[in-house]
């Protein structure tokens, strides 16, 4: 420990602590570890631990780069930097898994392996594209897109291609292929990048735990360097991730981890709440806080998120399931809210307007702004109604994942004029500076009438000016802070190189999954119908509580307006065959068309017994040989010119809606109609893998390719 503080010392470190709820201040003064910090959605985790870290350096216990603070995005780095920043604790080091490695793999490259390292791979489509071509295996965009993400998965999971085939037995292959097949792939393509002389992101991570397992001197010198660790997001470390932090580690204790199993949805990147969950029987001595009290949303928005958990809990505990964890029950802070309302609408276009009519009242009647509202959805394919909804009623939007922000022309133009001008000004209040500054580029205080490109443009310098004076507030607000022009000319280049975008004014259209970490005032929840949540393709127990969690994770972004709503068809006029989401048993009211169901028998799928291949008898161990009937190595039983036409059909359709291959059909499903040859939709709906969703979407269409071939 340090020498007493000074008077100014210790008013530092209240502030620091101040603020705080009790569990919070418990995460913030454990200074020393194993600590695991359980902490539910909205209940300030990032700042209990930015605080701990912050802590730990006004009392000495921690040198401030001799702790290294791990997350799993480069905008969640970039903000933990932020934060730490404004409690006076900017040396502390706050990365990415991968940022954290590289920078240790460049330093260490010439006196651990010697030569100049090779160059990082940006994208795997080109390398792998050429690996299949190798081998002469014939490829679409979207079979090479899955083919990557299984290769991901096996690295991040420290399997080779010759220990790939046994432990993917049970996964559903990419693209149709067999294991033996995506393993020949994965072989190609660790070859064609030594042949280039290229690695990439995964093989950063690889490299490092090599260098450190044999190098000592490598690892004694990281160990040096870096004596507190702090893991953020701990439910979505991979078991290559693990393995790093445990080098990182040695035979040291000083850790501290946070997250929350129920957030747990990245499963098929290879992330696993396993090391969460068994933190205490490795740790038994590990101060373990629980983080509960959810600031971020109303009381009736935390009850729909326990209740949606709490459903599959009693089910898991009358099967003794013991893969779901028991879930955080969150105690709301917020004042009480409006009740989410729950909507049915007859077909697709419908629900985008509706959402759409809704927001506009929610900024017109309620003050809300566009910015503080998100559509929210389970597949990018969606997002065209809305786009066409909102645009129809004169609304604003940003489509997470399009343009980043700080590609735009405006934003470049303005960091440069933003920079220029910190020459020369002087300590005159940044938040008024900046406007000023970029009134040139064409800001103004009110925003332009109507869309378009200059609203675009005026939304990208608006929201620099408000990023101004948020950060400029935080700043001033620790005692002995400032904050200059050149200081927030900092800010955006750091954030410019983590691609941490600040918030903008449009409504955002995202995907559940990108919404992680994010918040907003209103958020719309769309298409909640079987085959999209749950999605068609979860056909697991534990696929289909990954689905559950991803609905969680989509409801804890609202802090005070939630809207929940499905169709009962796709088109006007469709037929209305579409059922809302399992997940919303229990949790909605009723309506007319349940009514009508409700003394209908619902056919149960029949539990068969071990299939077994009809040509040779063997039992059949993965999804795509129990949907073909056969074995991957014995021959198929169709005839390959209609197998081609479904491939072809399938190909257009894919490109037409912008979605991959496989969502529309994978192959083995293709393989089974055309040993099948269906020729009615009864008999199509039959099959394995052709749900009611994909037989409405595809039915009459999949019969039309099997008349005509």
């Amino acid at each position: 420990m340090s020498e007493p503080h000074s008077l100014q010392d210790r008013s530092i470190d209240e502030a620091v602590l101040s603020g705080l709820d009790d569990e919070q201040r418990q995460v913030a003064t454990a200074l020393r570890g194993p600590v695991c910090v359980l902490a539910g959605a909205g209940t300030g985790k990032t700042r209990a631990i930015t605080h701990r870290v912050a802590y730990g350096v006004h009392t000495g216990v921690y040198q401030p780069q001799r702790v290294l603070a791990v997350t799993f995005t480069a905008r969640a780095a970039a903000e933990m930097r932020t934060r730490l920043r404004d409690l006076g604790a900017g040396g502390v080091q706050a990365r990415t898994f991968h940022a954290a490695a590289l920078r240790q793999l460049q330093f260490f490259w010439p006196q651990a392996v010697g030569g100049t390292m090779p160059n990082l791979l940006d994208h795997k489509a080109g390398m792998i594209a050429e690996s299949a071509r190798r081998l002469r295996l014939s490829t679409d965009r979207a079979a090479i897109r899955d083919v990557a993400a299984e290769i991901e998965w096996a690295k991040v999971s420290m399997l080779t291609p010759e220990t790939y085939p046994r432990a993917a037995a049970t996964r559903e292959p990419p693209a149709g292929f067999d294991t033996t097949t995506v393993a020949r792939i994965f072989q190609s393509y660790e070859d064609v990048k030594t042949d280039r002389n290229v690695i990439d992101f995964e093989d950063v991570l690889l490299i490092t735990v090599g260098i450190l397992q044999e190098d000592a001197r490598v690892a004694a010198t990281v160990r040096e360097q870096y004596r507190h660790f702090v893991v953020d997001e701990y439910q979505d470390v991979s078991p290559l991730q693990q393995r790093l932090l445990d080098l990182w580690l040695g035979d040291r204790q000083e850790l501290c981890v946070v997250g929350d199993a129920s957030q747990t949805i990245y499963s098929f990147t290879g992330a696993t709440p396993r090391h969460l969950l068994r933190f205490t029987e490795r740790y038994p001595e590990a101060d373990v806080v629980r983080l509960v009290r959810d600031y971020r949303s109303t009381p009736q928005v935390v009850q729909l998120a326990n209740g949606l958990l709490a459903a599959r809990t009693a089910e898991a505990e009358r099967e003794k399931k013991t893969s779901w964890a028991t879930p955080l029950e969150l105690v709301a802070q917020r004042q009480p809210g409006p009740a989410p309302t729950f909507t049915e609408c007859s077909d697709d276009e419908a629900e985008a307007s509706q959402v759409a009519a809704r927001i506009r009242r929610l900024i017109d009647g309620e003050n809300v702004a566009a910015g503080s509202i998100a559509i929210l959805y389970r597949t990018n394919g969606q997002s065209e109604a809305y786009e066409q909804a909102l645009t129809a009623v004169g609304i604003g939007y940003q489509l997470r994942g399009g343009e980043r922000f700080f590609a735009r022309r405006e934003v470049r133009d303005a960091m440069l004029q933003l920079k220029a001008a910190s020459r020369s000004v002087g300590d005159e209040q940044v938040s008024q500076l900046v406007p000023d500054i970029l009134a040139s580029l064409g800001y103004t205080e009110e925003a332009p009438r109507g869309s378009g490109a200059v609203r675009e443009k005026w939304e990208s310098l608006a929201a620099l000016v408000s990023l101004a004076k948020d950060i400029e507030l935080h700043r001033i607000s620790v005692p002995g802070g400032r904050f200059t022009l050149a200081d927030f000319v900092m800010e955006l280049e750091e954030r410019a190189a983590a691609q941490h975008a600040p918030a903008m004014q449009g409504v955002t259209l995202a995907s559940l999954h990108s919404a992680k970490g994010l918040e907003w005032d209103a958020v719309f929840l769309v298409g909640l119908s079987e085959g999209l949540m749950p999605i068609s393709f979860a056909d697991t127990p534990d696929a289909v509580d990954e689905e559950r969690r991803l609905l969680y994770v989509g409801i804890t972004r609202a802090r005070i307006h939630l809207a929940l709503s499905w169709s009962t068809s796709r088109t006007p006029g469709g037929r209305a065959h579409r059922k809302p989401s399992r997940f919303l048993d229990g949790l909605r009211p009723r309506t007319e068309r349940d009514n009508r169901k409700a003394s209908a028998t619902i056919p149960q799928r029949k539990i068969a017994g071990p299939a077994k291949c009809r040509e040779c008898g063997d039992l059949l161990t993965t999804g795509a040989q129990r949907k073909t009937g056969r074995c991957s190595d014995c021959p198929p039983g169709y005839d390959e010119a209609v197998f081609e036409s479904l491939r072809s059909w399938r190909l257009g359709e894919a490109k037409s809606t912008e979605v991959p291959a496989f969502v529309v059909f994978t192959d083995a499903t293709l393989a089974a109609i055309a040993e099948a040859r269906p020729q009615s939709l009864e008999q199509l709906a039959a099959l394995s893998g052709v749900g009611p969703s994909k037989l409405e979407k595809y039915g009459e269409a999949v019969l039309r390719v099997l008349a005509e071939a």
